[in-house]
């Protein structure tokens, strides 16, 4: 080949490789214009108009809804959940603890947590004086019997067992439990200024979206929910993203817009000591929701959920990619994770944004203590709302401490 025809040779080749970069540039900005319209599509600029019960409902049932899915799988690897189920993984609920259905320890400090915020809001009103993290902290050591520790061996209980919560039997069973949450709740309280421990693990946002549901302000429910997760996680990650999904919750109920809702959030967490490594998690589920499709590979690598910001951060990214409820919950659950975890707190988004009708009927009716959740959502609300002085019946569910 003469010098003249190779000099051609490569000025053809180099043309087709430009050609062919360019081909793939625009195949790639359309990928990405084409996810961006399907994200607006699922979450439009005016969401229909709900009753706040039905959103209070859905989060507290999409949560156990969630976490019942994920339950089975949730010590799993992506390859041994896809050789136990298929290669979809999980779409329906599989048999763990015994049963279908069931919840596991996410859901059951989840009704503490709501249990616990009632309490404050009676106290508050029949005493003058309360707070909702050392009201909730009660919550939590009654949640701790429920884990078979005998009511005289927690020291910092001196009074009856009472109210309603605790006596549900079905609560009574050990879900794999949190060390960290075992562990802090055998001592004082752990509060924001003086930290327990350094754990982030995701035990703290796990349970934090009642808080959304009963805020006053957003930065209070932000706050509220940064303070309730200290009780047990010490670490800035581990409180700051319990304190984001508060805030979120808190904005879906006023039937915000996803995306909105996120933005306003972020811009809440950039004023905390520490917010980075929360914020960087949120940063990437967004950016991969805008081009990514929500596979299990996509999921993970978000991280495993077992840390506080990983959770957050896959349950966001789901949610935003989800088609419905259920597509977005599955997503949730089928990585190598924490995925019972990430399942409950995908439940809780969702089913704050679209409201419980979204909930699909086989997974709404047939998930383990969807009347305690029903029940729960009815009675935060309805004492959250109003400013009367508190009924006998009441403080009798509900004692003030």
């Amino acid at each position: 080949m003469g010098p003249a025809m190779a000099a051609e040779t490569a000025t053809a080749l180099k043309a087709r490789r430009m050609a062919a970069g360019k081909k793939a540039a625009e195949t790639k900005a359309r990928m990405k214009r084409e996810a961006i319209a399907t994200a607006k599509a699922h979450h439009p600029t005016r969401l229909p108009e709900l009753q706040p019960l039905q959103r209070a409902r859905g989060c507290l049932v999409g949560g156990a809804v969630g976490d019942a899915l994920g339950g089975p799988v949730e010590f799993l690897s992506l390859a041994a959940i896809r050789s136990r189920f298929g290669p979809q993984g999980v779409t329906k609920f599989e048999e763990a603890y015994g049963q279908v259905g069931a919840i596991t320890d996410d859901t059951q400090m989840t009704f503490f947590t709501a249990e616990g915020l009632i309490r404050a809001i009676v106290r508050g009103r029949e005493r003058g004086l309360s707070n909702f993290e050392g009201v909730t902290y009660y919550a939590y050591l009654r949640w701790l019997h429920t884990q078979g520790v005998p009511w005289d061996r927690i020291p910092q209980c001196s009074g009856e067992l009472d109210g309603w919560l605790v006596g549900e039997k079905l609560l009574h069973h050990r879900r794999a439990p949190g060390t960290t949450c075992l562990s802090s709740l055998a001592g004082p309280m752990g509060e924001l200024y003086q930290k327990l421990n350094n754990s982030k693990g995701c035990g703290g946002v796990m349970r934090a979206a009642p808080v959304g549901l009963i805020a006053r302000s957003y930065g209070s429910a932000f706050h509220t929910g940064c303070q309730i997760a200290a009780i047990t996680h010490g670490h800035p990650s581990g409180f700051l993203a319990a304190g984001y999904l508060a805030m979120l919750i808190a904005e879906l109920m006023d039937g915000a817009r996803l995306q909105d809702a996120l933005d306003r959030t972020d811009a809440v967490l950039s004023q905390w000591r520490e917010y980075e490594e929360v914020a960087e998690a949120v940063r990437r589920a967004r950016r991969a929701a805008g081009s990514q499709r929500p596979t299990p590979e996509n999921v993970e690598r978000l991280g495993e959920g077992w840390v506080a910001e990983e959770a957050l951060a896959i349950a966001i990214f789901c949610s935003l990619t989800a088609d419905d409820f259920r597509s977005g919950v599955l997503a949730a659950v089928n990585h190598g994770g924490d995925s019972d975890s990430t399942g409950a707190i995908t439940g809780n988004i969702l089913g704050a944004l679209w409201g419980y009708d979204a909930i699909p009927a086989d997974l709404a009716q047939q998930v383990e203590a969807r009347e305690i959740a029903e029940t729960l959502a009815r009675d935060l609300l309805e004492l959250s709302a109003g400013n009367d002085r508190v009924q006998p019946r009441q403080i009798e569910r509900y004692p003030g401490w």
